[in-house]
């Protein structure tokens, strides 16, 4: 059995006020839900016609060209957001004080810029200096651009959270820096990464109905369609939004499922981010000695 990490386990007075707590915020939650379908039904936004038009074929088929079009982009996204972000995690503990300034100027740009000034910026400004972007690639780019610095982070303390022993025994062997990290601390840190990837894919695949503000027909662009069309906009919007909780649910267990299992197998710890100089040690500059790997 493992022991709470971040609390002392709950007595039976604490249990009692949590039961209540619980129980308060199901009445309370029930209570919106119902209020919120009798204004439904006083604007007529329950009536059936409204409704079934969503089982239509021919509108299941366009909303599911939609989520089709969201899963393909978030999972491009996603891999080529993966290799800018490992570059960048191998450039944030680069011995060169240039590499690391340059990765980390990148990292805190793009993690701070909104995502949809991006997305808007690769559509309608990069053509202007003579990169011409589909709607897909836009997306996808502003994407990349910014998971791919967020995740660059993620993976920077992945790599730390390993074992020093570690990089010791593959320079025991013999194996150079560059070997050790693609042979040896790699593959271990992606492993117990993996939760986190998926988690994040999550976040990504949520921030791909930003698009619509270029016209991509990705799932929330196909529901506003749909909803135009057929004058039942708000039936729409509540179907997609149902779609989205299903998909982000399903991917939110398999992350839960794939942390268990880790922690299970390889008795994973917390991934935490040491930022500062800690950094240069764990990397194990040229003069610091055995003691300075990581």
């Amino acid at each position: 059995m493992v022991a709470p990490a971040l609390a002392d386990a709950l007595g039976p007075r604490a249990r009692r006020r949590a039961i209540a707590a619980s129980v308060l915020a199901t009445l309370a939650i029930a209570y919106v839900v119902f209020a919120a379908l009798r204004r439904f039904s006083a604007a007529g936004q329950l009536e059936p016609e409204l409704w079934t038009t969503l089982a239509e074929p021919e509108v299941m088929r366009f909303l599911a060209t939609g989520l089709l079009n969201t899963l393909k982009t978030a999972a491009i996204a996603l891999v080529l957001a993966c290799l800018i972000g490992t570059t960048l995690a191998l450039g944030r503990l680069s011995p060169s004080l240039a590499v690391r300034t340059a990765s980390r100027a990148f990292v805190e740009f793009f993690r701070g810029f909104p995502l949809i000034l991006l997305i808007v910026f690769g559509f309608f400004t990069l053509p202007r200096l003579g990169i011409e972007l589909s709607r897909f690639w836009a997306v996808v780019v502003a994407l990349t651009v910014y998971n791919g610095a967020v995740l660059g982070e993620i993976f920077r303390a992945g790599i730390l959270s390993l074992d020093r022993g570690q990089t010791e025994a593959a320079d025991a062997i013999g194996l150079r820096r560059g070997q050790a990290m693609r042979l040896v601390i790699l593959p271990q840190a992606f492993r117990r990464m993996t939760p986190t990837i998926v988690s994040q894919f999550v976040t990504l695949l949520k921030d791909t109905s930003l698009a619509f503000v270029i016209g991509y027909e990705e799932l929330l662009r196909t529901g506003q369609i749909a909803g135009e069309f057929f004058q039942n906009s708000l039936q729409s919007l509540i179907a997609v939004s149902l779609i989205y909780l299903v998909v982000n649910f399903t991917l939110s267990r398999i992350a839960r499922r794939l942390e268990v299992r880790q922690r299970r197998r390889y008795s994973a710890g917390t991934i935490d981010v040491a930022a500062g100089p800690e950094d240069l040690v764990a990397v194990g500059l040229p003069g610091q000695g055995k003691s300075g790997k990581i």
